[in-house]
């Protein structure tokens, strides 16, 4: 069982929280991970990239010379792909990018990344977090409070207008609800802040379906 002390926003521990050795992995997924991070990234790509093939290209079939005598190359129409304003060769077209991974297969990543940061350390639990303003400068003072780096992801049960608008501006800083928090998230961050509440909220998730959402 791992235990992580809470702090409050003046950086004071106040309790803790234990996490069952049974939520957490640590002799497979490695693998998963890696498929889930591909996965993550390649959703992410719009896929709009679109080129001219020699058949879309503005032209008629009107050879430029003829076809012997002239001690030129042969040439067949100006749309070709070795002149200049051509079509394109073999160049990208619209099209989608997402690779299918199995809900399994993204738990156990999930879960894979969350111990990892779990064993290094680098998971930070806060009581509570709110904000009696949306100013950037609040939440600046809370990340020194707590000695926490940038960049840090923040996961929060709930999003809290002003804490939204608080961390919005700051470079390095992502908030993140624990239902929505992925793999790829926790392994780009090399800091993790959780409130109480947002932390409860995914051990719930690794707890459901043998290991959680992805």
């Amino acid at each position: 069982m791992s235990k992580l002390t809470v702090y409050d926003m003046q950086g004071a521990a106040v309790g803790d929280m234990s996490i069952g050795e049974e939520l957490l992995v640590a002799d497979k997924g490695g693998q998963a991970v890696h498929d889930a991070v591909v996965g993550a990234r390649n959703a992410a790509r719009r896929g709009t990239a679109s080129t001219l093939e020699k058949g879309a290209v503005a032209g008629s079939n009107r050879k430029p010379w003829r076809q012997k005598g002239t001690g030129r190359a042969r040439a067949g129409y100006r749309q070709s792909p070795v002149w200049r304003g051509g079509g394109v060769a073999f160049g990208p077209r619209p099209r989608s990018y997402a690779v299918k991974v199995n809900k399994k297969v993204s738990r156990l990543a999930f879960r894979r990344a969350f111990s990892e940061k779990v064993r290094a350390g680098a998971l930070r639990v806060l009581d509570d977090l709110s904000l009696p303003e949306a100013k950037t400068r609040l939440f600046a003072g809370l990340l020194a409070s707590l000695e926490i780096e940038r960049p840090v992801l923040v996961v929060v049960d709930r999003l809290e207008p002003n804490v939204a608008l608080a961390a919005r501006n700051l470079p390095g800083v992502d908030l993140v609800r624990a239902a929505d928090v992925n793999t790829a998230q926790l392994l780009r961050f090399p800091s993790v802040l959780l409130t109480r509440a947002g932390l409860q909220a995914v051990l719930d998730r690794l707890s459901k379906a043998g290991g959680g959402a992805e």
